[in-house]
């Protein structure tokens, strides 16, 4: 049952007015049970002086293109109501009619355009209206015996309203009926919603949640839980096993997706989803249509369920159906669009965003994690609607072209509109190992900045944990995670990779930056000393460039390496043989990946840095006095004894290294691979000949 989250103590101290609606809003949004994200609408109607200080009747209805759960002041819209009244009187008027005529309703241009749904508030006469998508009233809704049920709950206290799109028409029904009906204390919305209202916020509030548990309570009544979705078909695979067959299959998932243009993927296990993956009939269900026109954007249609068995099927059997099957669903898509376009429409990416996969659970693709989460907290609302809905009888759906006309409705793709720009690596994944170090840093930073998502890999978890905490706070929730690696330990770097599949579905861009630096001379080089710069420098890197190699691979999508190698990968460093000889095996590493890499779209290139001292671990050790004492001088007058051998008289730093590795991975080098790059301000012994 849905809690009421009102609270009287916090509700008393907002001020009369928009404050309400705000703190009414977020309670809410906050239980996605009671509001889809994105979807719903709240509106109130007040008293306020206009820009010339005259009373006038105002309605604060949610902007377009925001969520219940965080909106704030600024995102709703005030728009008098003197000048929105006079429509009722009209039969009928477009969609764009309508959105120009509320736009001249606006008591400040500079407010968002209001909700889609602006004149079901306004035709009701009721000073609080909320709109919702319960999932007890969607199950109603979408059930074939919806209408019959409700009068069973409800008995003469509602309004029932056939299905229309959003907009003047269903305003106008919708008030209609109401006016028709006196006893009328909410509206159901058949395959859409819930309608209450009320003459103050906790009143119009708490009247959405008793209704919801009324029609929560009869579900239950009429529920059995054993035979939920017909019955169990499939056992669910033992979790470890889940684990370990979705790091298998996850990259590949991602690449049958991104066929038109990379996707991030997240996947859903818990118990909610394998009863409805593993049942007799999701794959029927499933495909019957979405259960709430708000989830098409996000969701589509139908989900791909693949019809694997996880009891007697292999797993390689299981990646060969994925990508048969995501090119079916592509295929199958592309001829909805053509049945059902209209002039000037333009094709979404025909990819599924849900995939059923039983014994196992659902993995969600968006263009950033973000949107990934998005389509599986929808469909997570999909499943509980349909466990109402074949409660009560038959689940229904919109048909294909009401869905199509929803998914391509220009008013609801307004609010993707309002999304940023994509941005150079957007819908990326960067796996930066030294991620937490002074070049590591910089780079994870500078990917983040332009749109990618960072798995922050070093051997200092704090510090790694620290960067990605900072990212985070900066750029928004789960842009970078943190996992702890040492990169001469081959189990885990297959963890470390692992970990960065099951949280963004692959990688994309692999930087090998982790590093050390001794310096002897020769005949002081020990083999302990010789063998650590070759284990970090050489082995390190070999074991992370194969295994971003296997993924990539698997992934069928190309990818990027870059190797964060020094100018002694091509110049002799004094008193740095071990160091040096490990170098330049990095760089020649990287050449022969690329060489290997080219007919997957591998690109494998390393960046030559100098004498980077700001942020670094390496400088912060021994190695800084090491390299004075071979130059004959104080480490603290080694910056200056850099920047003065350089042509170009400078010192390198961090975000220097950074905009090189950027440039290597980007679309601007996509014709090159097997190069290094310089970034040394010019030391002319090391200029590659």
């Amino acid at each position: 049952m849905v809690k009421s989250l009102w609270d009287n103590e916090e509700a008393k101290h907002l001020q009369a007015g928009l404050d309400e609606l705000v703190y009414r809003s977020h309670l809410l949004g906050r239980d996605r049970s009671v509001c889809n994200f994105g979807g719903g609408n709240t509106s109130m109607k007040t008293m306020e002086k206009d820009f010339r200080g005259r009373e006038v009747e105002v309605m604060w209805v949610k902007g377009s293109g925001s969520d219940l759960a965080t909106m704030e002041a600024k995102h709703f819209t005030g728009l008098r109501m003197d000048d929105i009244r006079p429509l009722l009187e009209r039969e009928d008027m477009s969609d764009e009619e309508m959105v120009d005529y509320l736009s001249h309703c606006m008591i400040d241009s500079k407010h968002p355009r209001s909700s889609i749904e602006t004149l079901l508030h306004a035709f009701l006469p009721f000073k609080h209206v909320d709109h919702t998508h319960p999932d007890a009233i969607i199950s109603l809704c979408c059930s074939d015996q919806g209408r019959q049920l409700a009068e069973e709950i409800f008995g003469s206290r509602f309004v029932w309203v056939p299905y229309v799109r959003p907009g003047f028409k269903l305003s106008k029904m919708l008030a209609e009926a109401v006016q028709n009906n006196p006893e009328a204390e909410l509206v159901l919305m058949e395959k859409h919603g819930l309608v209450t209202w009320g003459e103050t916020a906790e009143e119009s509030y708490e009247q959405t949640i008793a209704v919801i548990n009324e029609a929560e309570a009869y579900i239950n009544e009429k529920r059995t839980q054993d035979n939920a979705f017909g019955g169990q078909k499939y056992e669910a695979l033992p979790q470890e096993k889940r684990q370990k067959v979705l790091a298998d299959i996850l990259p590949v998932i991602r690449g049958a997706v991104s066929e038109q243009k990379n996707m991030l993927l997240t996947y859903a296990d818990d118990e909610d989803v394998l009863q409805f993956v593993n049942s007799k009939d999701a794959q029927t269900l499933s495909q019957v249509g979405a259960a709430c026109p708000d989830h098409l954007v996000h969701t589509k249609r139908v989900p791909l369920y693949i019809d694997w068995d996880p009891q007697t099927q292999s797993v390689n059997e299981l990646t060969d159906l994925i990508r048969k099957r995501v090119s079916d669903y592509i295929r199958d898509y592309e001829q909805y669009f053509e049945r059902n376009k209209n002039e000037g429409d333009t094709m979404f990416e025909p990819a599924p965003r849900v995939i059923l996969i039983p014994g196992i659970g659902m993995v969600n693709s968006g263009k950033n994690l973000k949107m990934a989460h998005i389509s599986g907290d929808l469909y997570h609302r999909a499943i509980a609607v349909m466990k109402g809905a074949t409660a009560l009888g038959h689940f229904v759906s919109l048909n294909e072209n009401e869905s199509y006309n929803i998914e391509y409705w220009p008013l609801e793709l307004y609010k993707l509109s309002l999304a940023p720009p994509e941005a150079a690596f957007s819908r990326k994944v960067a796996f930066v190992t030294g991620g937490a170090g002074g070049i590591g840093g910089a780079t994870c930073e500078h990917l983040v900045s332009e749109g990618a998502h960072v798995i922050i890999a070093d051997l200092n978890e704090e510090g790694a944990q620290e960067k990605a905490q900072e990212i985070n706070r900066k750029y928004g929730a789960d842009r970078a995670m943190a996992v702890k690696m040492d990169v001469t330990q081959e189990a885990q770097v297959q963890k470390a990779f692992q970990q960065a599949t099951l949280h963004y579905g692959g990688v994309d861009i692999v930087v090998n930056n982790a590093g050390l630096a001794t310096s002897s001379p020769i005949e002081e080089t020990s083999l302990q000393e010789w063998q650590l710069n070759m284990d970090v420098l050489g082995t390190g890197y070999f074991l992370v460039a194969r295994e971003a190699f296997k993924h990539m691979k698997a992934q069928g999508v190309g990818g990027n390496m870059v190797f964060v190698g020094s100018k002694n990968s091509v110049y002799a460093g004094k008193n740095a043989s071990a160091y040096s000889a490990a170098k330049a095996l990095e760089t020649h590493l990287a050449r022969c990946i690329a060489a290997e890499g080219g007919q997957y779209g591998i690109r494998v290139n390393a960046v030559l840095p100098d004498a980077v001292l700001q942020g670094s671990a390496i400088w912060d050790s021994s190695w800084r006095h090491e390299r004075a004492a071979a130059y004959g001088i104080e480490p603290d007058e080694l910056e200056e004894h850099y920047r003065k051998r350089t042509a170009l008289q400078v010192n390198v730093y961090p975000h220097d290294i950074a905009e090189a590795i950027a440039y290597f991975a980007s679309s601007k080098a996509e014709k090159t691979t097997g190069c290094m790059l310089t970034v040394d301000g010019g030391v002319p012994a090391a200029f590659t000949r």
